[in-house]
């Protein structure tokens, strides 16, 4: 992407369509003026006297609980250096979305317009009664130290430094799981470090706790190796301070087994890699640019064990493994602090995590076939959904053994369920979709390119390695608007109606005709259809010239349908296309099917229908559990949809027993699991969480998904098309850039699971 047109991005999506990331909404109901006048006056007293009496009843009554202060002022903005507190804010309040992203926890973001360090202590203890935790964020260090250390010891509320302790806690996670694998005793190991600003202090300090001995640590910064000759170190750089010897990076990496980068890039050689022994651990995390680059580290050493900062490869530090975590686990029960026991807990719980069994949502959203512990896989993934439900707990246990809790938690069980239904309502399920389109981009045809919007889709697409498009349309508009929009890459663009493609058209228009001449089909009506982009985008599909195509933004569904169910044959063993949408919604993704072809579906058309939405659910990592939905339950009426459910769901349980599919059943049953087990306690949804629903016909199911989307602002992905035997996909009329992008991306996993498909069949 051009650099003006990515910093005009940029600037526009922070200030579109409300400026900032992050927003207030209200908890309780405000329509009445009942419910004003227990909102404020005079209701609002009656908690106001009851924290008087005792001030733990924040707690009960207001959102403290559950409320953190991610605090700045401004001295060390991410590698902007000190930009001043109104500079930092748009990272505060992304710091804040992390948090309620990952671990459903509310934060108000705040910039402090001093340098002053005891001024900075006190703005901090002033504010401290609101908030249940603090996260400091992006000060710089020497100051960050004190800062931190009288705030731990003077406030009676969590408070963490994420910068130093973020990296350390995840970082530590990774080097004990590395250490097993290379089966090195962490007492024994030497470490160097590059790098000795606040995080590589906080990795050092964390790493000695977990057994390495001070001794063998070796620190570095910009001016060489830290000496007790130096008179340039803070207190904290003298425990790691060795003899007057002059010796450089170089010289002290032979014979090391562990290398931690939190410096520059580029600083560590082959010829230096090669010096460390056996089975070396490299740590390069500087970013955008390690110490020294992943695939020349891997292709020098063939025994190395490496992570980075980046998410590009195997073993990414990332600060959001444990930060919005170890914050819930501390404000669950109401820690006092984050002490040693604590972070320890987080690390030991990441590392153990590494080890587990990996569901196949994780494996799905990284296009793994199985990650596995090993030496690609020693800390587990930012999108792995156990995060919340394994770090949490352990963080709150620790605070309890160790006695800065000041509640108890019982019922472990109950606080994992609690902890995983908090997910629902992010959109992890497309961070997850995209990251697997990145895995193996493939060639999508976007047949209505002369538009801008699609355009800007298709722009994207290519940036964030999605995919790599195809541009149908008029040549002349589209290099217009891609100058417009600065889309400067080469991309291929073709206008199917040109001289230029006379070959190609006639080419397909012969193919066509060839598998369709006994069906009515005339090679002059093959020949005008190749005129016609959505004609022209599938075929280049058909003839594998194109993995994949997306088209429909500027024509009504119908009319585009009517060319991909002419030109693209159904799957093997399918007899009927449909479509389902994938809705986002607080309670996490439900799949809505069909959405889009079947007006009138028969009972043999449902179970199908059903059949291939879990196949495309199974797609997205997820295990289906379906509910076929109609006015009536269980047989509570006669009418001919209610029976059609019934003899679908009859059919489903007899040859495919192993589905969690049960109805007909009412909507708000399928969806409330307390209502479902207490009036229908066999149904074979009780217990389970409904992800899953099945219309009796068209109306119903388009009527459902497009209120959900208007009224309740629910993503929509979809119509995802089913049964297709191409990885063909249909946009909805007048479809947002976004919904595009998430579009093109379901194709191209689309096209990812149909190539594994054919490439299983033919090894078998």
């Amino acid at each position: 992407m051009h650099k003006d047109t990515k910093r005009r991005e940029a600037l526009l999506y922070h200030a579109k369509p409300t400026p900032g990331k992050i927003q207030v909404v209200p908890t309780k109901k405000y329509a009445t003026q009942r419910d004003l006048s227990l909102a404020y006056s005079p209701g609002v007293a009656e908690p106001c006297l009851e924290i008087a009496k005792d001030i733990d009843n924040v707690y009960k009554y207001t959102a403290k609980g559950n409320l953190v202060a991610v605090i700045s002022n401004g001295t060390a903005v991410l590698g902007l250096g000190d930009i001043g507190p109104e500079a930092s804010k748009p990272v505060m309040e992304g710091k804040g979305l992390l948090f309620k992203i990952f671990a459903d926890i509310d934060v108000f973001d705040i910039e402090v317009g001093t340098k002053d360090v005891e001024a900075f202590i006190q703005t901090v203890k002033n504010i401290a009664p609101t908030f249940g935790g603090i996260n400091l964020e992006d000060i710089k260090a020497p100051e960050s130290f004190e800062i931190e250390r009288r705030l731990v010891d003077e406030l009676n509320i969590p408070v963490m430094h994420d910068d130093q302790h973020g990296t350390a806690i995840i970082s530590s996670a990774a080097l004990l799981n590395a250490l097993e694998l290379a089966n090195k005793e962490i007492d024994k190991v030497k470490i160097v470090v590059s790098g000795a600003g606040s995080a590589a202090l906080a990795c050092s300090n964390l790493y000695v706790l977990l057994g390495v001995n001070v001794e063998n640590i070796f620190m570095f910064d910009k001016d060489g190796m830290l000496t007790t000759c130096r008179e340039d170190l803070s207190d904290l750089q003298k425990r790691y301070a060795k003899s007057c010897e002059p010796q450089s990076l170089k010289q002290v990496l032979v014979g090391a087994d562990v290398f931690l980068g939190l410096s520059v890039g580029n600083i560590l050689t082959p010829d230096m890699l090669l010096t460390m022994k056996n089975d070396p651990i490299v740590f390069a995390m500087a970013n955008p640019t390690p110490e020294v680059d992943y695939n020349v580290a891997i292709n020098t050493r063939k025994d190395i064990i490496m992570a980075t900062g980046r998410s590009d490869h195997p073993n990414q530090v990332n600060n959001v493994l444990g930060f919005p975590y170890i914050f819930r686990g501390a404000l669950d029960v109401r820690a006092k602090k984050i002490n040693e026991e604590m972070k320890m807990a987080a690390v030991r719980a990441l590392a153990e995590l590494a080890k587990s069994p990996v569901p196949e949502q994780v494996n799905v959203a990284y296009g793994e076939t199985k990650l596995n512990f090993g030496r690609d896989y020693i800390i587990p993934k930012p999108f792995d959904p156990r995060l919340i439900s394994v770090v949490a707990p352990a963080v709150a246990k620790a605070a309890m053994e160790s006695g800065v809790a000041q509640v108890e938690i019982t019922d472990w069980e109950k606080y994992e369920l609690d902890l995983l239904d908090r997910l629902g309502s992010d959109n992890k399920m497309i961070r997850m979709l995209m990251n697997r389109a990145k895995t193996n981009p493939k060639r999508v045809v976007f047949a209505e390119a002369d538009h801008l919007d699609v355009l800007k889709a298709a722009q994207i697409v290519l940036e964030e390695g999605i995919g790599v498009p195809i541009l149908l349309g008029n040549k002349e508009i589209i290099q217009e608007l891609k100058t417009e929009i600065g889309f400067d890459a080469d991309v291929v663009i073709i206008d199917p109606k040109t001289k230029e493609e006379d070959g190609r058209r006639t080419k397909y228009a012969t193919s066509f005709w060839e598998t369709r001449k006994r069906r009515g089909i005339t090679m002059l009506d093959a020949e005008k259809w190749m005129r016609e982009r959505n004609y022209f985008g599938l075929m280049m599909v058909n003839e594998g010239e194109a993995d994949t195509m997306v088209t429909g933004y500027s024509r009504s569904y119908p009319s585009v349908v009517k060319p991909v169910l002419e030109m693209i044959d159904k799957a093997p063993g399918v007899s009927r296309i449909a479509t389902t949408n994938m809705m986002m919604t607080s309670r996490g993704p439900i799949f809505l099917s069909d959405t889009a072809i079947n007006p009138n579906p028969t009972a043999e058309d449902l179970a199908k229908i059903a059949l291939m939405t879990a196949k495309t659910v199974r797609m997205f990592g997820m295990e289906p559990v379906m509910a076929m939905v109609s006015f009536s339950n269980f047989g509570s009426s006669e009418s001919e949809n209610p029976k059609k459910i019934r003899e679908a769901v009859a059919y489903l349980h007899k040859y495919y027993p192993d589905i969690i599919v049960d109805g007909e059943i009412q909507t708000d049953f399928a969806l409330n699991p307390e209502m479902l087990k207490s009036k229908f306690p066999f149904s074979k949804l009780v217990n389970k969480k409904v992800n899953t629903l099945i219309f009796p016909n068209l109306d119903s199911a388009n009527i459902t998904y497009k209120m959900m989307k208007e009224l309740n602002k629910s993503d929509s992905i979809g119509p995802i098309m089913l049964g297709l035997d191409k990885p063909v996909h249909i946009f909805q009329l007048g479809a947002s850039v976004e919904e595009m992008v998430n579009m093109a991306a379901v194709s191209v996993v689309d096209a990812q699971e149909k190539e594994r498909k054919f490439k299983k069949a033919i090894n078998k």
